[in-house]
């Protein structure tokens, strides 16, 4: 249905982003490679996939998905054609693991690295590696996506993990002992990656 959408940002966090089209807002959830491209930008161009969901206890809900260039998109794809891999799961490792890193787990066969990630157990690691291996071999879709640069401050990170659904106090617990242990120059990236290892 949709493309891409450019447009001004109005809001921002490590989980989604609010776009300013012609006077439409589009909320879009993001992954954390997303959100480092974002930077002190005023506008940007988020390459969407929509997802419609229809629950039989929910009205039908349209959940925007947006990625700062194509090859991330396709990823993000890849992943949710896996059997057991929902959108929020294949978010979550885009954010939990660069791409670079997620590629090189899925065709060097490391199931260990992809069930670092929360959520994802040794079955989940070998049904993406099985379903993707090949594929992502072929589109080369390698570490080329995204490098994280950019400077936050806990409270960024904590709303990022409050967003993902976790508590707010059991996070910020969690994020106040990694700054205690690794020092106040993480960047909000850093910050939730760890947190997301101990949560």
């Amino acid at each position: 249905m949709y493309s891409y959408i450019e447009g001004k940002i109005v809001e921002k966090n490590p989980a989604y982003v609010v776009l300013d089209c012609n006077g439409i807002g589009y909320i879009f959830n993001i992954s954390l490679n997303t959100f480092s491209k974002l930077k002190d930008k005023e506008s940007f161009k988020l390459y969407c996939h929509l997802s419609i969901k229809n629950e039989a206890t929910t009205p039908v809900g349209f959940v925007m998905y947006g990625f700062a260039d194509i090859n991330e998109r396709e990823f993000f794809r890849q992943l949710i054609s896996v059997s057991g891999v929902g959108s929020n799961t294949a978010l979550l490792l885009l954010s939990s693991l660069s791409p670079e890193k997620l590629y090189n787990a899925i065709v060097e066969n490391d199931a260990a690295t992809l069930q670092s990630v929360k959520g994802i157990g040794a079955k989940s690691a070998q049904r993406i590696i099985i379903d993707l291996k090949d594929k992502l071999g072929k589109n080369n879709l390698n570490g080329e996506l995204l490098e994280p640069t950019y400077n936050t401050t806990k409270e960024e990170a904590l709303s990022g993990l409050s967003v993902l659904g976790f508590n707010k106090n059991v996070a910020g617990k969690a994020l106040s002992k990694i700054i205690e242990k690794s020092g106040s120059e993480l960047t909000v990236e850093d910050l939730i990656k760890e947190a997301l290892k101990i949560l």
